[in-house]
């Protein structure tokens, strides 16, 4: 089983243990480390990418306890220093965490964000009814983001029934695995793009100014 260390630490580099690596018919080599900080692919976060000793990291999955990462050359098994690419980790953590912001900016029309893709350009929340709704419009969305953003609450984590727990400041806390902003306003700009409700459900399309 792999030791999971995004859950609890932002470093982007770590000295490991490769555990095995082996060649995939598609050219790609199959890595297991015996812990990791790379983020895999997941909860509509995309995977982080770097480096594991002189390969190129490409993706990592989950499978089952592990987490798998694929290389585009062979590592040796035994120790190895892994580098995470933070341009891209941190483009990530911004999407996750904007598209929590909106989850929450939702729930005062009586919506309840369930399914969220955080991949730039395709950033998505979609709401079920959590009760008696309102009309709710993009600008109604925009504003209730930009107070969260605003108000630069503190990330809190926890762990519940075995599951990790996120929130900021004194916010409604959700079960996630994704990686967060240490704080709101580190979000920045939320745009919304797009707000469409259809079969009874709302979907919140998105994007963030750089």
């Amino acid at each position: 089983m792999t030791e999971k260390l995004y859950y609890t630490s932002a470093d982007l580099q770590l000295d490991t243990e490769v555990l095995s690596c082996t060649p995939e018919t598609d050219g790609r080599f199959r890595v297991e480390l015996s812990s990791t900080l790379f983020h895999p692919q997941g909860g509509g976060q995309p995977s982080d990418r770097g480096t594991i000793g002189g390969a190129n990291m490409l993706q990592a999955i989950h499978d089952g306890a592990k987490v798998i990462h694929f290389t585009d050359t062979a590592v040796e098994v035994g120790p190895v220093h892994i580098q995470i690419n933070g341009a891209l980790r941190r483009q990530h953590t911004r999407y996750h965490s904007a598209g929590h912001l909106i989850a929450y900016a939702g729930e005062k029309y009586g919506w309840y964000g369930y399914k969220g893709n955080h991949r730039p350009g395709e950033g998505r929340i979609v709401f079920r009814p959590s009760g008696l709704t309102s009309a709710v419009t993009s600008e109604d969305f925009a504003a209730g983001v930009a107070v969260l953003v605003a108000q630069n609450l503190v990330l809190r984590t926890s762990v519940k029934d075995g599951k990790r727990m996120v929130t900021w400041g004194d916010l409604p806390v959700y079960a996630c695995g994704g990686t967060h902003v240490l704080s709101t306003g580190e979000v920045g700009q939320v745009v919304i793009t797009r707000v469409k409700e259809k079969k009874g459900e709302l979907s919140v399309q998105y994007e963030l100014k750089k």
